[in-house]
């Protein structure tokens, strides 16, 4: 078995299953809630977007208007 390495948000890995104890935030685009994934634990302060797709609806913020 492969040792598990400690995680910024919960201390150490010994995740059981109960999903209920992750932190959760809303899509900035949908509003639909994002559950902690061990991908994002590097970066889940700056995640904005629950997919490409809300990604690619997102107002852009260094264009100039029409």
């Amino acid at each position: 078995m492969k040792p598990r390495g400690k995680d910024p948000l919960r201390g150490t890995s010994d995740f059981k299953g109960n999903k209920s104890s992750l932190p959760s935030k809303p899509c900035e685009v949908c509003g639909r809630a994002m559950t902690w994934r061990k991908a994002w634990a590097r970066n889940w302060e700056q995640v904005k977007y629950c997919s490409d797709r809300c990604r690619a609806q997102a107002p852009r913020s260094g264009k100039a208007a029409p």
